[in-house]
């Protein structure tokens, strides 16, 4: 790395600790295993998010291709999906995603990205001994990236999709990447169930022992009233296993108004945390439909940050 004698810029510094805080919170055992990637483990849709992460069964959406890429088997023509989140310490997290319709066939391409900012790069000063840090002058930009393209098939209820994808994190002069895939099933039946298996980040070796972190989500969804009607209720409930770190269970229920095209709907979720984490049990979002436009937002409680992080998006589906 460019800061020497482990001297670094504060955004830096808060690239290795952003983990601890995790919404998925991680178990007390962190190893350097599931310590590869921060991307691959938050939610990948505002959606999704204010339901407490779930997404292994949340189909029809482009963004539902980082949760399971089967979830995007449902779309009829086209799909696109956008969302940013001022995320923790200063971060922010950024993610985009399409979804096309062809035949029996539905392709996906998504990407992701977490940004510290630019930081001013700090070498130990020699007037004291290499005891404080003083500038140089340079800049560096910590990040994550994440890029996946999805590949489905449907027949029937049934579908079946792989997502290969490429992650890359860099710190100072420090880079690691890995590539890796997901393998997912979803079968869902007209507008009334949906069932969703993904197992994510298979391979992903980044290098020096990290991996990134090997999770298998299972998921089921419910619709209780016509999703094309006027009152809309929606609960899913997803369990998630996610290496070395303990089991999660999420519960999420979305329920709202919407006539003519015009409405609003709200979203709850509850998932089970190990108590390190300092991320809410509790998500809250909602919406504002507007025909075929969907502006979703989110909201997550980091109680020892004296506030929380809150997340929008756009999804366009016609």
């Amino acid at each position: 790395m460019r800061q020497t004698d482990g001297l670094m810029g504060g955004r830096a510094a808060v690239a290795l600790t952003v983990i601890a805080l995790l919404p998925i919170g991680p178990s007390a055992h962190l190893t350097a295993q599931t310590e590869g990637s921060i991307l691959t483990i938050l939610p990948g849709s505002t959606r999704s998010a204010g339901l407490g992460g779930a997404g292994a069964a949340l189909v029809g959406d482009a963004g539902a291709l980082f949760a399971n890429p089967a979830g995007i088997a449902t779309i009829r023509h086209l799909s696109i999906e956008g969302s940013y989140e001022p995320y923790l310490a200063g971060s922010a997290v950024s993610a985009a995603a399409l979804a096309l319709r062809v035949q029996r066939w539905t392709l996906g391409f998504g990407a992701q990205a977490l940004d510290y900012g630019s930081e001013a790069e700090i070498v130990p000063d020699p007037a004291t001994g290499g005891r404080r840090g003083m500038p140089t002058g340079a800049s560096f930009h910590p990040y994550e990236a994440l890029a996946t393209t999805s590949l489905v098939y449907r027949r029937g209820f049934v579908a079946l999709g792989v997502t290969a994808k490429y992650n890359r994190a860099q710190i100072g002069s420090d880079v690691s990447d890995a590539w890796a895939g997901d393998v997912g099933m979803a079968m869902a039946v007209f507008d009334i169930m949906a069932i969703g298996v993904s197992v994510q980040n298979l391979g992903g070796d980044l290098g020096n022992g990290a991996l990134l972190p090997r999770r298998t989500r299972a998921g089921l969804t419910l619709n209780y009233t016509d999703p094309q009607g006027t009152f809309r209720l929606l609960t899913t409930l997803e369990g998630q296993w996610t290496r070395d770190r303990s089991a999660v269970l999420i519960q999420g229920i979305e329920g709202g108004i919407v006539t003519g095209g015009v409405g609003l709907v709200g979203r709850v979720g509850y998932a089970t945390r190990p108590t390190v984490t300092d991320a809410s049990r509790v998500t809250f979002g909602g919406g504002i439909v507007l025909g075929r436009l969907a502006m979703d937002y989110a909201f997550q409680a980091y109680d020892g940050l004296g506030g929380g992080t809150h997340r929008v998006g756009l999804r366009w589906t016609p």
